[in-house]
Protein backbone atom coordinates (compact mmCIF):
# COMPACT_ATOMS: atom_id res chain seq x y z
CA UNK A 1 0.00 0.00 0.00
CA UNK A 2 2.85 2.43 0.75
CA UNK A 3 4.31 1.75 -2.70
CA UNK A 4 1.14 3.06 -4.36
CA UNK A 5 1.12 6.20 -2.23
CA UNK A 6 4.76 6.99 -3.07
CA UNK A 7 4.27 6.75 -6.85
CA UNK A 8 4.02 10.20 -8.48
CA UNK A 9 0.75 10.97 -10.22
CA UNK A 10 0.47 12.23 -13.78
CA UNK A 11 -0.38 15.73 -12.55
CA UNK A 12 2.78 15.82 -10.42
CA UNK A 13 4.85 14.72 -13.41
CA UNK A 14 3.33 17.46 -15.56
CA UNK A 15 4.16 20.08 -12.92
CA UNK A 16 7.83 19.12 -13.20
CA UNK A 17 7.95 19.80 -16.95
CA UNK A 18 9.76 23.13 -17.59
CA UNK A 19 7.71 26.03 -19.02
CA UNK A 20 10.06 26.29 -22.04
CA UNK A 21 8.77 22.92 -23.22
CA UNK A 22 5.18 24.15 -23.19
CA UNK A 23 6.13 27.30 -25.12
CA UNK A 24 7.92 25.21 -27.76
CA UNK A 25 5.01 22.78 -27.97
CA UNK A 26 2.53 25.64 -28.35
CA UNK A 27 4.69 27.25 -31.01
CA UNK A 28 4.91 23.98 -32.94
CA UNK A 29 1.13 23.53 -32.83
CA UNK A 30 0.63 27.13 -33.98
CA UNK A 31 3.16 26.66 -36.80
CA UNK A 32 1.38 23.53 -38.01
CA UNK A 33 -1.97 25.36 -37.99
CA UNK A 34 -0.52 28.32 -39.94
CA UNK A 35 1.11 25.98 -42.49
CA UNK A 36 -2.18 24.12 -42.96
CA UNK A 37 -4.02 27.42 -43.49
CA UNK A 38 -1.43 28.62 -46.00
CA UNK A 39 -1.51 25.32 -47.91
CA UNK A 40 -5.30 25.53 -48.18
CA UNK A 41 -5.03 29.03 -49.64
CA UNK A 42 -2.23 28.00 -52.02
CA UNK A 43 -4.35 25.13 -53.35
CA UNK A 44 -7.01 27.67 -54.39
CA UNK A 45 -4.50 30.14 -55.88
CA UNK A 46 -3.88 30.73 -59.57
CA UNK A 47 -0.97 28.47 -60.53
CA UNK A 48 0.83 31.13 -62.57
CA UNK A 49 0.80 33.55 -59.63
CA UNK A 50 2.05 30.72 -57.39
CA UNK A 51 4.87 29.97 -59.86
CA UNK A 52 5.94 33.63 -59.93
CA UNK A 53 5.93 33.84 -56.12
CA UNK A 54 7.99 30.64 -55.85
CA UNK A 55 10.44 31.90 -58.49
CA UNK A 56 10.96 35.14 -56.59
CA UNK A 57 11.45 33.36 -53.26
CA UNK A 58 13.89 30.81 -54.68
CA UNK A 59 15.81 33.52 -56.54
CA UNK A 60 16.23 35.66 -53.43
CA UNK A 61 17.36 32.67 -51.36
CA UNK A 62 19.71 31.46 -54.10
CA UNK A 63 21.34 34.86 -54.65
CA UNK A 64 21.74 35.25 -50.88
CA UNK A 65 23.46 31.85 -50.70
CA UNK A 66 25.82 32.87 -53.51
CA UNK A 67 26.59 36.28 -52.01
CA UNK A 68 27.11 35.05 -48.44
CA UNK A 69 28.36 31.54 -49.40
CA UNK A 70 26.31 29.98 -46.60
CA UNK A 71 24.46 27.40 -48.69
CA UNK A 72 23.70 23.91 -47.35
CA UNK A 73 26.41 21.34 -48.01
CA UNK A 74 24.36 19.43 -50.59
CA UNK A 75 23.94 22.61 -52.69
CA UNK A 76 27.67 23.49 -52.79
CA UNK A 77 28.43 21.76 -56.15
CA UNK A 78 25.63 23.68 -57.87
CA UNK A 79 26.48 27.01 -56.20
CA UNK A 80 30.16 26.56 -57.12
CA UNK A 81 29.18 26.45 -60.81
CA UNK A 82 26.88 29.50 -60.64
CA UNK A 83 28.91 31.67 -58.21
CA UNK A 84 31.53 32.97 -60.69
CA UNK A 85 28.80 34.78 -62.64
CA UNK A 86 27.40 36.69 -59.64
CA UNK A 87 29.07 38.94 -57.04
CA UNK A 88 30.11 37.52 -53.70
CA UNK A 89 30.70 39.19 -50.35
CA UNK A 90 34.49 39.31 -50.61
CA UNK A 91 34.83 40.05 -54.33
CA UNK A 92 34.47 43.86 -54.13
CA UNK A 93 37.11 44.23 -51.41
CA UNK A 94 39.55 42.01 -53.32
CA UNK A 95 39.16 44.12 -56.46
CA UNK A 96 39.71 47.35 -54.53
CA UNK A 97 43.02 46.09 -53.10
CA UNK A 98 44.63 45.65 -56.54
CA UNK A 99 46.18 48.30 -58.76
CA UNK A 100 44.38 49.14 -62.00
CA UNK A 101 45.36 46.70 -64.74
CA UNK A 102 46.38 43.91 -62.33
CA UNK A 103 44.41 40.74 -61.87
CA UNK A 104 43.01 40.27 -58.37
CA UNK A 105 44.77 37.63 -56.29
CA UNK A 106 42.75 34.81 -54.78
CA UNK A 107 43.05 34.11 -51.09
Amino acid sequence: MLFLAAAPTALEKLKRVPPEFWWKLGGAVLAIAVIAFILQRVAQMNKIVLAVICLIIFSVVGVNWIYERNEPAFMTPIIDKVAPFLPSKGSYGAKQQTMPGQAPTKK
